[in-house]
């Protein structure tokens, strides 16, 4: 079947499904799977100074980032919530940023203003690179990934073809809510902590120097416990409809969270991803919109 295209929101331009969903959650699972991630944005950074300056500005260590190694991070406001977020990588030359689509300008618009003397140079790239899932097993920030000109997508594709399958967002989606790994604006909204995430000491390097909202983050971990906790949570999937994203969750008519990604596992069924107060009791059934949901742990209570 061909290709179904997503049309508008954070995925615009990518692809939903080619019409086996379950085919391609079993293929990435068995690494025998790849997927065309050029609708995310790509900023360059060129410059000596580039690896030391990032590494100041984010919550990652890549003051000697190796070229071809991948890093997921982000960068915080002054209270330290996300503001963000950062696929990381070098090719000895640049250091290429992805980010959502949302985020591109804004982020380019504060590097830029961060630049002061140092030798960096911020450009979008988005025209020049693109990003692919490459075929492999999952590792902890949803790779492996590949960096490669946009000139080479259709030469890629075909490369990459003659071992694995292509997938689209639902398949990846599914894989990635089930293995408990947050996207950015779905899993969060203003006020998130990468406390509350799940990705301390990996997207969040807990041994590095200063960076902006750091105290936040050492003061949370170190004294205390995040508001909120992400959680995993499996949907009774004996009605047709599934809650979309956004939906409140509640507990006995309490709101207690957010509904983020909702997927359709092809082993664990209905699930999603959720931000819920941290006092809610692990073993509580709580609701997701109109649909019951049982709770499993992501982030410690």
């Amino acid at each position: 079947m061909s290709a179904v295209l997503v049309e508008g929101g954070p995925d615009n331009g990518a692809i939903w499904h080619f019409g086996e969903p379950v085919k391609e959650q079993r293929a990435l699972e068995a690494g025998k799977a790849f997927a065309d991630l050029s609708h995310l944005p790509a900023i360059a950074i060129s410059g000596a100074d580039r690896l030391t300056w990032i590494h100041s500005l984010c919550t990652q260590d890549v003051e000697h980032l190796q070229p071809g190694d991948w890093k997921s991070g982000y960068i915080l406001d002054p209270q330290g919530h996300l503001e963000f977020p950062l696929l990381i990588v070098d090719d000895s030359d640049s250091l290429y940023l992805f980010t959502e689509i949302a985020s591109a300008e804004p982020l380019i618009t504060y590097l830029n203003s961060m630049k002061f003397m140092l030798r960096v140079e911020v450009t979008d790239a988005s025209s020049n690179v693109a990003l692919f899932r490459a075929p492999g097993a999952a590792d902890q920030i949803g790779g492996p990934y590949a960096l490669l000109p946009r000139a080479e997508i259709k030469s890629m594709t075909a490369n990459f073809a003659s071992t694995a399958i292509q997938v689209g967002t639902w398949a990846l989606d599914a894989i990635r809510v089930a293995a408990g790994r947050p996207r950015f604006g779905f899993e969060s909204d203003s006020k998130t902590i990468p406390n509350e995430l799940g990705v301390l000491n990996i997207a969040v390097h807990m041994n590095k120097g200063c960076y902006r909202g750091q105290e936040t983050v050492a003061k949370v971990f170190n004294l205390g416990k995040p508001p909120r906790r992400l959680t995993l949570l499996h949907l009774d999937g004996s009605g047709v409809d599934l809650p979309p994203s956004g939906s409140p969750i509640t507990l006995e008519g309490k709101n207690i969270g957010v509904l983020g990604t909702v997927a359709r596992h092809h082993e664990l069924g209905p699930i999603a991803l959720a931000l819920i107060k941290r006092s809610v009791p692990m073993d509580a059934t709580v609701s997701a919109g109109n649909v019951l949901a049982t709770q499993e742990e992501i982030v410690a209570q």
